[in-house]
């Protein structure tokens, strides 16, 4: 048997390349069969909110305590952007497998709520020992808010708004208990620039502050 050492160094070297070569064939094909690595859902919220203290407008209003505020059916603790196709099934609700909201939307709205209504009065979380403080002689009101939709919904498959729905109750916290004040059914809705997950959630951002304005222009009219 003929050895490596009777070959010529020219033919041993063209040996060498050649195993070289056929090795790296091998190991591309190997890493061409290994599964490929599952794509991360996006991120959003509702983008930064009121990043500069606004200019006092007019005395400051009164005082309110924040309660929870309370998702149905789908949106109860979950975080997926949620779209309806009305031109198919309305009824349907259906999640985006590749986006999320940051923190459930319910938690979402009411910081929006919040800050809005913060900027010219102060604003407790009804769980807190704050909220249960005297103002002037007097507990603050108490605003309770349902979320009853908040989706982006299609009438077609290039045309979609984003909707939301609440419904918001009023309450005077007397030590006999709770009175209603006032309750009214807020809905908006804002078109979104693009049929997907990152036009829908805009267009949601969009109406959940027109919302949230719109709560605070009822209350201020009505002397709250």
């Amino acid at each position: 048997m003929m050895s490596f050492a009777c070959f010529p160094s020219f033919h041993l070297r063209r040996l060498q390349a050649g195993a070289a070569a056929a090795a790296a064939l091998l190991l591309l094909g190997a890493c061409s069969a290994l599964p490929e690595r599952p794509q991360r859902p996006v991120t959003y919220d509702f983008g930064p909110g009121v990043i500069t203290a606004p200019a006092a407008a007019g005395k400051p209003l009164p005082a309110l305590a924040l309660a929870e505020v309370e998702p149905s059916g789908l949106l109860e603790g979950s975080t997926a952007v949620l779209y309806r196709l009305a031109y198919a099934d309305a009824q349907k609700l259906q999640p985006y497998a590749q986006a999320r909201w940051s923190t459930p939307a319910a938690q979402l709205v009411r910081q929006r709520l919040r800050e809005t209504l913060g900027q010219r009065r102060a604003v407790f979380s009804a769980g807190e020992s704050a909220a249960l403080m005297r103002t002037n002689g007097t507990l603050p009101r108490i605003l309770r808010v349902d979320l009853e939709e908040f989706s982006q919904i299609f009438d077609s498959p290039g045309s979609s708004a984003g909707v939301v729905r609440l419904r918001v109750t009023l309450l005077d916290s007397t030590p006999e208990g709770d009175r209603l004040l006032g309750q009214r059914l807020v809905v908006v809705q804002r078109p979104a620039a693009s049929a997907d997950a990152a036009g829908g959630v805009r267009a949601l951002a969009q109406a959940a502050d027109a919302a949230a304005q719109e709560i605070e222009d009822w209350l201020e009219k009505n002397g709250y």
